[in-house]
């Protein structure tokens, strides 16, 4: 089937791509696909299981680590089944409810874990701004309803986005340029006008993924103010130590996700290797890095990490 349209909807197929000009190759590229699905699904489980199961982890900045972890976990899953059948099976068709499915999974888990690195930004500044304060701020109930906001408002505002392009007439060539769905990929290929849905993900994009990018960052410019006012530099160091965790999950979501945002919606003109590369680093690198880098830089998780293997 070599065109998608309105009449025939229900029953289209979507073909998906791997890395164009290295189809024969694509089961040895397969190989490094799969050990990052391992690293990421194994690391963000075990997170998982080490702070549910240990009370003295059962803390705050540990507690929103968890849900990274939980989120990281669904976005690995949910770009697996296509990404792994393309390059291991040459599985290349998906249905249209099937792609629609995966896109909202896919876009949820990025607004959400884009609102839990805000409130562990949020909880960084509570932690050196008022430390005094902060066990009666950020109490488990109050973490609990924080991180249910982050998942309403997650799946609220990529709710709208399958029923738009479902309403939406497609004529073009049903190849998609990924091995995975993606919002602004389908947009392109419908014949018929699309401006609602093009606003309203770019709306989404500003009021999510960009607003939290500036939140954070001033948030870091008021801990950053705090730090400096301390006239010890020991303490100045150890208090700047302990948000170096959530700045290297920050950088390494945002800037491949804005990145990507923008090539795709105004870079018409750039590679589509580029693109195809850039999508890849923003949904796997995150996912397989976060649990490396908490683990390495927080000695009591670490320590708690080690002992449960060595059990």
């Amino acid at each position: 089937m070599s065109a998608v349209n309105d009449t025939k909807f229900n029953s289209a197929v979507f073909l998906l791509t791997g890395i164009p000009g290295l189809e024969d190759v694509h089961l040895w590229i397969s190989i490094p696909f799969c050990l990052v699905y391992v690293i990421s699904v194994v690391g963000n489980s075990v997170i998982l299981f080490i702070i549910r199961t240990d009370s003295s982890l059962h803390e705050p900045m540990y507690i929103f680590l968890s849900m990274l972890a939980a989120t990281d976990l669904g976005l690995s899953i949910a770009t697996i089944p296509t990404t792994l059948g393309l390059f291991l099976f040459n599985a290349r068709e998906i249905s249209v409810d099937a792609c629609f499915a995966q896109l909202f999974f896919i876009h949820s888990f990025s607004f959400i874990e884009s609102s839990l690195l805000l409130l562990m930004a949020f909880d960084r500044f509570i932690a050196i701004s008022h430390p005094l304060r902060y066990a009666s701020i950020l109490t488990l109930p109050r973490i609990a309803n924080m991180g249910l906001v982050c998942v309403l408002r997650g799946v609220a505002v990529v709710f709208p986005l399958p029923f738009l392009l479902k309403h939406s007439q497609y004529c073009q060539a049903n190849v998609l340029a990924r091995s995975y769905c993606l919002n602004q990929e389908i947009m392109k290929m419908a014949c018929s006008d699309i401006r609602v849905s093009s606003i309203y993900g770019f709306f989404i994009t500003v009021s999510t993924v960009m607003l939290d990018s500036l939140l954070i960052l001033l948030s870091y410019v008021v801990i950053l103010k705090t730090v400096l006012s301390i006239a010890s530099h020991a303490e100045c160091v150890r208090a700047l130590s302990t948000c170096v965790s959530h700045l290297c999950a920050v950088l390494l979501f945002y800037i491949p996700g804005i990145g990507l945002s923008i090539v795709q919606r105004f870079g018409n003109s750039s590679s589509p290797l580029l693109q195809i590369l850039m999508g890849y680093v923003y949904l796997l690198v995150p996912p397989m890095m976060n649990p490396i880098v908490y683990s390495v830089k927080s000695k009591h998780l670490r320590a708690r990490i080690i002992r449960a293997f060595k059990k």
